[in-house]
């Protein structure tokens, strides 16, 4: 009796452990996204240039993450920039540091399609270490393609906190 009391107790010790290490990996889709509006000129038309390195850039939409990666079979983010722009023959930095520093500074008000943009991700530093490519400029909006390490290629908003947040800078290469 006092072995299979014993045995109970391990037993209920070892699920009590596996519980309450578990991750949460879930995510509520009832959750209502916070979103910020980004103050944009929208009477500004998108440039036949920027608009053919935005339409490349979403050809890898779904591209997996790779670091370092600059073919469909998987990417980084400064890779998707340097294969978009080089498929338009213009010539960019590779890295995503020599990136921020290349063509011109513009403000967040004045960004197109075709325009980088530069975020800091990681927790208390403002350096960045991630870039995306504008596609898409409407009122209190602005999206960009990038390639997200835990989702691959997509596009995504600055109106999303985590982003909005995030943003450093803009930069004009065309």
């Amino acid at each position: 009796m006092k072995n299979l009391m014993k045995k109970i107790l391990l037993l209920f010790c070892f699920i009590a452990l596996v519980t309450s290490c578990k991750s949460k990996k879930t995510y509520s889709t009832s959750k209502k996204r916070q979103t910020h509006t980004v103050k944009v000129n929208t009477t500004a038309q998108p440039t036949k240039e920027g608009k053919a390195i935005a339409d490349y850039a979403k050809k890898f939409d779904g591209t997996r993450y790779k670091y370092g990666g600059t073919t469909k079979r998987g990417m980084d983010c400064s890779g998707l920039v340097y294969t978009t722009f080089s498929d338009n023959n213009i010539t960019v930095p590779r890295t995503t540091g020599d990136l921020a520093a290349y063509g011109n500074w513009i403000d967040l008000k004045e960004v197109n399609v075709g325009d980088l943009v530069f975020f800091a991700t990681k927790k208390n530093s403002r350096k960045v270490n991630h870039v995306g490519i504008v596609t898409n400029v409407r009122t209190g909006n602005v999206e960009f393609i990038h390639a997200s390490t835990s989702r691959g290629v997509m596009i995504s908003s600055l109106a999303e906190k985590y982003w909005y947040f995030a943003f450093v800078q803009a930069r004009r290469v065309l």
